[in-house]
């Protein structure tokens, strides 16, 4: 069969869910990818918003199902051996869109072939499939250890966070944004009297910007107590889509060579944007006027090539005190705008 070796394995993969500028919102999805050659399969297939069937919030029953699947245990769920490989991340209806592929063992090798992307139960491979992609052929012994790991119980990420600050209102309403797109949210003055098993459970904390720095300690020191390496997270504003998008970024474990976006400086000019391979880039821009009301900008959205971009900012987007969140379809970061020059690292970027 005409397959090169390539390398399996899997990692921890984040569909950064996010609070719309137009109130509309979509689901924050964690999962994990396929790593072909140690790279994300994900990556090869620009500008596609979409997860893998191992996502951590679908029922366990289900997600062993996917396993054994994926393991040729059963039965391949389409016709022709396909197995669908990535799927809408908001309801994993394949008439959304979902890319699949062939699945099959040739010896003790499992074999990955015919990408697809398919609309219904029969996919067409001279329209839709994917001709650049695959056929992928892994060692059988590294093909079923990397998923029995998943059998075994994986780790599943810990999407909760706990709000700490003074506008009890502002916090509601964050908290409610959170839980809208699946992220568990909790408002509390102070963690001390948290016992530690639940604060085990906050993969992130955030703080308001009026929080003095005695009581960040006293929360941090609680949760070192507790022996938890959690996230913190300094509210940049009072502006709900942006601390959503921080706490997002917060959440996202997965190392940063595995990231598409990754960087993100503003300046009142133009914002510095770097991505790892092509993808969609959104940017919004938010401000608040002298009363305090939020303004918002929708800057750019597009698809951009590896390496690093100079998009230009309207000054009137950016007037005043403002932010830009940047989103590509697995990722999200956050930065205050500057009055010197582009390209700095901002609050919310990685380093």
């Amino acid at each position: 069969m005409a397959a090169e070796y390539a390398t399996f394995g899997l990692a921890p993969a984040t569909r950064a869910g996010g609070v719309q500028a137009d109130g509309d919102f979509q689901v924050h999805r964690d999962f994990m990818d396929f790593l072909v050659d140690g790279r994300p399969l994900l990556f090869r297939l620009c500008d596609l918003d979409a997860v893998s069937p191992l996502a951590s919030d679908v029922p366990p029953a289900i997600f062993t199902a996917q396993v054994r699947g994926l393991l040729l245990e059963t039965d391949a769920p389409l016709p022709g051996g396909r197995h669908v490989i990535y799927g809408c991340p908001e309801c994993a209806d394949l008439a959304c869109g979902a890319v699949t592929a062939v699945i099959l063992r040739d010896g003790d090798d499992f074999v990955w072939r015919d990408f697809a992307w398919q609309t219904a139960a029969h996919a067409d491979l001279e329209l839709n499939g994917y001709h650049g992609i695959g056929p992928y052929r892994f060692a059988g012994a590294e093909y079923r250890a990397a998923l029995a790991t998943l059998l075994d119980g994986a780790v599943r990420p810990r999407r909760r966070v706990l709000l700490i600050g003074a506008r009890v209102a502002l916090l509601a309403r964050l908290a409610a944004a959170l839980r809208t797109i699946g992220i568990g949210a909790d408002i509390t003055e102070d963690a001390r009297d948290v016992p530690a098993d639940e604060l085990r459970s906050y993969g992130a904390v955030a703080f308001g910007r009026a929080v003095t720095e005695d009581r960040r300690a006293s929360v941090r020191r609680a949760f070192a107590d507790a022996g938890v390496d959690v996230r913190p997270v300094d509210g940049l504003a009072p502006i709900v889509p942006v601390l959503v998008a921080q706490i997002e970024h917060a959440l996202d474990r997965g190392p940063a060579e595995r990231r598409r976006l990754t960087r993100l400086g503003a300046s009142a000019a133009a914002a510095d944007v770097e991505v790892t391979s092509p993808c969609r880039v959104r940017l919004t821009a938010y401000r608040l006027d002298r009363l305090h009301r939020t303004h918002v900008h929708e800057v750019f959205d597009g698809v951009l090539a590896p390496g690093d971009h100079r998009l230009p900012l309207d000054a009137g987007a950016v007037k005043g005190e403002a932010f830009v969140v940047a989103r590509a379809p697995e990722s999200v970061l956050v930065t205050a705008v500057t009055r010197g020059a582009p390209g700095g690292r901002g609050p919310g970027n990685p380093g």
